[in-house]
């Protein structure tokens, strides 16, 4: 009986490690599959994935390059520095299925038109890819991701017989818009999303710059074609809708009274309030500029560590620094002093002139800032120049 049990345990491990080796059948298939956006911010986008489905081997996995290990080492200092290190996971489809049913999100299949031979291809490479040795992956949001390397994958192992030509892309949006279509409802997560990247996705997105979001994807293959023994055919055979939930999980839009725009504006009400009363007394306020010099100078520093300390792509050329400038934070600590020397002068009025040069590369759109911030730079703008003419008349 313990010789039966020891046999049976061998044979079973034997054939998980030789799993990639197995020769599917006719039937065997692969689809895209591509999954609704969920209600928090990080599945706002939705998600893609493969499925080789087999059912006379009894293989129904879905290969997922969209996961990550919070227990790899130093997983959180190198999130923040930009090594973002993802991995093609294997799961069960039925169990991948469950978890967005749960969720309450959309799941749509395309199943490929692909020979017998193209469908080994395709399971063996994602077989291999999947083994730990091969897994990890350098991730990058916007060009290297759960959706882009769907079509990677399709054009690495079809060559040349698939053509995706992108034609029924007829828009000319950047990065930014085509974040902003998926976080209408995520007001503060799109305001902080605004605030850390910087100019270099205000640029007009290329075609297959479109894809790193799963719709796009998903477009792609609808309209992608595929040279066959029978002529060039469309790559998707079929399209099913899987999961279609009556009530979709969705983010309700936050109440006006709790948006960033409202929460800001308030705030630049009391920073102009204040300004005004101090004009109209000839006083200054220590504690608030100390306030404006301190938060701007902090959020700067955060700009600038983003730009130059860090490996993410999209914090590059970040002109927020123009309004959240690093040296406020030193300076917040000398507006304490009662009087203000001469420099203080020729620096509030280097402020005012970054805030000026940001209204303008707003205008023409070399980097667009988020609609919240315009109040808060007005304010700026209106305080700063209140110190220019108190400092200017305290030193005359």
């Amino acid at each position: 009986m313990k010789l039966k049990h020891l046999f049976f345990l061998i044979a079973s491990l034997f054939s998980i490690y030789f799993y990639g080796q197995i020769n599917l059948s006719e039937k065997a298939t692969v689809s895209v599959v591509t999954c609704g956006p969920g209600a928090e911010l990080y599945s706002s986008f939705g998600h893609s994935a493969f499925r080789i489905f087999d059912p006379v081997n009894k293989i129904d996995n879905i290969y997922n390059y969209g996961t990550f290990d919070f227990d790899a080492p130093n997983f959180y200092l190198n999130f923040a520095k930009g090594k973002l290190t993802y991995q093609l996971s294997k799961a069960r489809y039925g169990y991948f299925l469950q978890i967005y049913n749960y969720e309450k999100r959309w799941v749509k299949t395309q199943e490929l038109n692909l020979n017998n031979a193209q469908i080994q291809a395709t399971y063996n490479f994602l077989e291999n890819n999947a083994k730990p040795e091969n897994k990890n992956y350098q991730y990058d949001f916007f060009y290297n991701n759960c959706s882009t390397k769907i079509e990677e994958v399709i054009k690495g192992i079809l060559k040349d017989s698939v053509t995706f030509d992108n034609n029924h892309i007829t828009t000319q949006k950047t990065h930014r818009d085509l974040i902003a279509d998926y976080t209408k409802n995520q007001k503060w997560g799109k305001f902080g999303i605004d605030l850390a990247l910087g100019s270099v996705i205000d640029k007009k997105a290329t075609k297959d710059d479109y894809k790193f979001l799963p719709d796009y994807i998903f477009s792609a293959f609808e309209n992608a074609t595929i040279n066959t023994i029978n002529g060039k055919q469309p790559l998707v055979k079929e399209t099913k809708t899987v999961l279609n939930p009556k009530s979709k999980q969705v983010l309700k839009p936050l109440s006006f009274l709790t948006t960033p725009l409202f929460v800001l504006s308030c705030i630049s009400l009391l920073i102009l309030f204040l300004s005004y009363k101090n004009f109209k007394n000839n006083t200054r306020s220590k504690w608030l500029d100390f306030l404006l010099f301190f938060v701007t100078g902090i959020v700067g520093i955060a700009v600038l560590l983003l730009w130059f300390a860090t490996d993410h792509t999209a914090t590059y050329k970040n002109l927020n620094f123009l309004w959240a400038f690093a040296p406020n934070l030193i300076v917040a600590f000398y507006a304490i002093k009662l009087k203000l020397t001469k420099w203080t002068l020729y620096y509030t009025l280097l402020l005012i002139s970054l805030i000026a040069l940001a209204f303008i590369l707003w205008i023409y759109k070399i980097q667009v800032f988020n609609i919240a911030m315009l109040p808060l730079l007005v304010a700026l703008l209106v305080h700063y120049l209140f110190l220019l003419n108190f400092i200017h008349k305290k030193i005359k």
